[in-house]
């Protein structure tokens, strides 16, 4: 790929401005997607008469989909061009949005639905490699993430609001409709604003077993973790899948190992850096399920608010991470460096599940719940740290697998807290109402041992990201040795060498 020139004069600033707006509205548009959907199962219910064993597919095929394909997807876009998957990915999540759209019958639905997710795989997937590909310097780049790390903000909260709004008002079809508009301004502005790359051509990694394991090993596993919700551990259902699933990657690894022209060049995964921040994030976001879902039912389920009424109370947060992400993350960043910051936000975290620990059963919002939703601000500062961390070592060459293997950790850990902190909320809330709790103080007591639970996560959150970035931070200007680990890609010198 042609170098980028330095942000200097306007005519360079313009076309880059143009395509982070395009990359963010992009991303926008896939986050938007994943919150609104919950908002209308309801009305989705009712209008196609699903069971309700059905329902759950209506998220769980969009997540299959998802999850399973993002590595590909990142390792695909470097093959064949970044410009091209997020084109391809976008146009297929806009055509799946309008199938859903006009879906008459589950089975329509439920296809329109994992289509989407293989829409969003492909687009989502190599982002954040375009990203870096076109903002090499270290303080650029952080300002960009934290354009990106925002709008990942805005989706979530402004999808549980605008879901509310479109179903109450229009119809649950509209949920989707909205898409059609924003996929076809994305295109239309992606053609010229993106930079066009060749890529590496399809034998630097035509390792097609590769292919088939990874994407198999990841479906598999996904399948199984997010069957706990409803069938528990039970072996046929959710223990045998993700054992399956486990046994699958780690053949994938051993393949990578081994092939001429591996899928994924394990090199990636040499950098302490990288795999740390993987790990982190993983962790972190498994914790955080706690805090996006499990608050919103407490709301709905002890204290009573309604759904319009739990987006606004889980507004503040949403606008206290986008205004850390934004407008100050940047900045701490630049002077602080990375580790700081993201062990900074780690530690805020930890403050906002601890304090949830604590939610009494009749909470009042402004004393027991503001502070909570306040603190979340660590969000806004863990993440474009962690995202930084997680592409210091994107070379030209690996910046789309880098984004993939970013998106797909994140995947897992929000799979592996959906499994783990929604089934130890249910078994503590059945043992609760087992021995004579009232139903508000079950489920309370439930999302009190979820909390604790997450907050556990984070603490190892912290822990591995102290132990592993020991090493601070370059300070800017200061000349850097090559990463070991991308020494060989001539376009790695244009990427930060962060902590560790």
């Amino acid at each position: 790929m042609p170098a980028i020139p330095a942000e200097n004069g306007s005519s360079a600033r313009r076309p880059r401005s143009l395509a982070l707006g395009v990359i963010a509205a992009g991303t926008l548009m896939i986050i938007l997607d994943g919150s609104i959907v919950t908002v209308a199962m309801p009305a989705i219910q009712q209008d196609l008469d699903f069971s309700s064993s059905q329902l759950s597919w209506v998220v769980n095929a969009y997540l299959i989909a998802f999850g399973s394909l993002l590595l590909l997807a990142g390792r695909l876009g470097d093959l064949i061009g970044r410009k091209r998957m997020f084109l391809a990915g976008t146009g297929v999540f806009t055509a799946a949005s309008l199938l859903a759209g006009v879906a008459t019958t589950p089975a329509v639905l439920l296809a329109a639905r994992f289509l989407q997710g293989v829409g969003s795989a492909m687009a989502a997937a190599v982002g954040l490699g375009i990203l870096v590909t076109l903002y090499p310097g270290s303080r650029e780049r952080a300002r960009a993430i934290a354009v990106f790390s925002f709008t990942g903000a805005a989706g979530a909260s402004i999808g549980q609001v605008l879901g509310g709004v479109l179903t109450d008002v229009l119809t649950w079809h509209w949920i989707f409709f909205i898409n059609l508009p924003i996929g076809a301004a994305v295109i239309a502005l992606a053609l010229p604003a993106l930079p066009s790359d060749q890529g590496l051509g399809l034998r630097a990694g035509a390792d097609a077993w590769g292919a088939l394991l990874v994407t198999g090993g990841l479906m598999t596993g996904i399948y199984g973790v997010i069957n706990t919700t409803t069938h528990g551990w039970s072996w046929s259902h959710t223990v045998g899948p993700v054992l399956l699933g486990a046994a699958l990657v780690t053949g994938f690894f051993v393949r990578q190992s081994r092939a001429r022209t591996p899928l994924m060049p394990l090199r990636i995964l040499r950098s302490r850096t990288v795999a740390a921040a993987n790990l982190v994030q993983m962790l972190m976001v498994a914790a955080l399920y706690s805090f996006q879902v499990l608050v919103a039912l407490y709301l709905q389920g002890v204290l009573g608010y309604g759904a319009a009424r739990t987006g606004a109370a889980m507004l503040p947060a949403a606008l206290v991470i986008g205004l850390v992400s934004l407008g100050v993350s940047a900045r701490l960043i630049a002077r602080y460096g990375e580790r700081a910051v993201l062990l900074t936000g780690l530690a805020l975290l930890i403050g906002v599940l601890g304090l949830l620990t604590r939610l009494p059963e009749r909470a009042h919002y402004t004393t027991d719940l503001l502070p909570v939703m306040l603190l979340a601000a660590g969000f806004g500062l863990a993440l474009p740290a962690l995202t930084a961390l997680g592409m210091s070592g994107a070379g030209a060459r690996d910046a789309g697998l880098a984004s993939g293997l970013f998106n797909t950790t994140q995947q897992i850990g929000m799979a592996l807290g959906v499994a783990t902190l929604s089934t130890l909320a249910a078994a503590r809330t059945d043992a609760l109402a087992a021995s004579g709790s009232s139903r508000s103080a079950a489920l309370t007591g439930g999302y009190h041992a979820a909390f604790a639970a997450g907050t556990g996560l984070l603490v190892a959150a912290l822990v591995v990201a102290t132990v592993t970035l020991r090493k601070p931070r370059t300070p800017a200007g200061a000349a850097t040795s090559p990463d070991p680990a991308i020494a060989t890609d001539p376009a790695a010198a244009s990427a930060p060498r962060s902590a560790g």
